[in-house]
C-alpha cells in the first residue's frame, strides 16, 4: 500500500535497507514474513550481533566475552599511550586489563561518558578531549509518527518491521522550509505499541475506533535529520553518580523550529500518500520518546575539530579507537545501525593492518 501511494504522488526511490536474511545465510534462515519483527526476529532470519557475530567470534577460540562487567576507566602510561581498562566484574571486584589496542563502543552517551570519567593529570579534560569536542555535537532523528486506515484490511504486521522506506525526501532542498531531509519509513508497529503511542492518555470512542482497525493500518515514521549543535551534548554531573562512584551522565538537547518544519512536512507527505490509495483516516501521533543515538565523539580530518580521525582512532592517543555511532559528524536521514557495522568493520581492517606493520 505505501509503495502504491508513494509512485501515484511521483516518488521513485523505494528502498529497503534491511540486514535481514532473503535466502539462507551464516547458517540462518531466509526471512519467512512472520512479522511482529519489533519483538525480535523469531527464528534468526534478522541480523543481530548476539545470534551471528558474537557466536562465531567465540566459536574461533580466540575472544573472550565478559558480560555483566562495567569498565570504568582507560589507563594510559606517562606518554599518553592507552594501557588497558579498569572494570568492575559480575562479582563486583575491580579489575585491570592490560591491552595493546583499546576500542570504546558504548556509543553516543556512555563512550563520551567513559572519555570524560577518564580525565587524568595529562589529560584534564577527559581522554583525548584537547579539542573540547568529547560530548558534544550529540544528534538523534528528527521524528513524527502517524497511522493511516482503510477500509479493507492492509494486515501491515505480516512482513519485515519496515516493508518500505521512500526516500524520496532524503536530499537537501531548502524550498520545502528547512535544512537537510527525511524517510519515509513504513514501520509495521505491535499492536501494545499502536495503542500505548498514537494517542498517549486517550480515551473513548475516538481511540477505541482505530484500535479496532489495526489490520486495516499503515503506519509511517518519519526519520529526519538532526542538525549538529555544540550545545546539544552529554557532559558529567556535578553531584550524582552511579552504584560505581562515577558521574552518571546528563544528556542536553533542545529541538528546534528546523526540526518542527521538516517533521511537519514529512506528516503532510504521508497524508497525501496514503489519501492517493485510499486512506478513511490519518492520525497523527506525537513524536516517540527516544530515537537514534549519533554524534559526541565526532571524526574530524583536524584534531582541533573533532575526536577522532577517519579511521576512528582518536587525535590524542594513538591506541584508542572509537567503534561506535559516536563519530558521526551528521546525522543525515538513515537509520544509522548499518553504517555503524560498516565503519567498524572497516575499522577493524584498519587496526589488523596497522598491528601487523608494528604501528600499533
Amino acid at each position: 500500500m505505501i509503495a502504491i501511494g508513494a509512485r501515484k504522488i511521483g516518488y521513485q526511490q523505494l528502498v529497503r535497507p534491511m540486514a535481514i536474511n532473503s535466502k539462507s545465510y551464516g547458517g540462518r534462515p531466509e526471512c519467512q514474513q512472520i512479522g511482529f519483527c519489533m519483538q525480535g526476529c523469531k527464528i534468526g532470519a534478522k541480523w543481530s550481533t548476539l545470534y551471528a557475530d558474537i557466536p562465531q567470534a567465540l566459536a574461533t577460540g580466540r575472544v573472550e566475552l565478559r558480560p555483566q562487567a562495567m569498565v570504568l576507566k582507560i589507563e594510559h602510561d606517562k606518554t599518553g599511550k592507552a594501557t588497558g581498562v579498569l572494570y568492575v566484574d559480575q562479582d563486583g571486584k575491580h579489575q585491570f586489563q592490560k591491552a595493546r589496542v583499546v576500542c570504546v563502543a558504548g556509543n553516543s552517551i556512555e563512550s563520551p561518558r567513559l572519555l570524560l570519567n577518564s580525565a587524568s593529570s595529562l589529560f584534564p579534560n577527559g581522554l583525548a578531549n584537547s579539542s573540547g569536542q568529547v560530548g558534544r555535537n550529540y544528534m538523534n532523528h528528527a521524528t513524527a509518527a502517524a497511522v493511516s486506515i482503510y477500509d479493507k484490511p492492509v494486515y501491515m504486521y505480516r512482513g519485515t518491521a519496515v516493508a518500505a522506506v521512500v526516500a524520496d525526501e532524503a536530499g537537501h532542498d531548502p524550498r520545502r522550509g528547512f535544512a537537510g531531509g527525511y524517510y519515509l519509513e513504513g514501520l509495521s508497529l505491535g499492536l501494545p505499541f499502536v495503542a500505548a503511542f498514537m494517542k498517549p492518555g486517550g480515551w473513548g470512542r475516538e481511540v477505541t475506533s482505530a484500535i479496532d482497525m489495526y489490520d486495516h493500518m499503515t503506519c509511517v515514521w518519519v526519520c529526519g535529520e538532526d542538525q549538529a549543535m555544540e550545545g546539544n551534548s552529554i557532559t558529567l554531573h556535578a553531584s550524582e553518580k552511579d552504584q560505581y562512584g562515577l558521574p552518571v551522565p546528563v544528556v542536553t538537547k533542545t529541538y528546534t523550529g528546523n526540526d518542527d518544519a521538516l517533521a511537519a512536512h514529512g506528516l503532510k507527505q504521508w497524508r497525501a500518500l496514503s489519501q492517493a490509495v485510499g486512506a478513511k483516516r490519518v492520525i497523527d501521533m506525537p513524536a516517540y520518546p527516544a530515537s537514534h543515538n549519533m554524534g559526541t565523539n565526532r571524526m574530524s580530518a583536524n584534531a582541533r575539530d573533532g575526536v577522532v580521525n577517519k579511521w576512528g582512532r582518536t587525535h590524542d592517543v594513538k591506541n584508542l579507537f572509537v567503534s561506535d555511532g559516536s563519530q558521526f559528524t551528521s546525522s543525515g536521514a538513515c537509520n544509522p545501525t548499518l553504517t555503524i557495522v560498516a565503519l567498524a568493520i572497516r575499522q577493524a581492517g584498519h587496526i589488523a593492518g596497522a598491528m601487523k606493520r608494528k604501528e600499533l
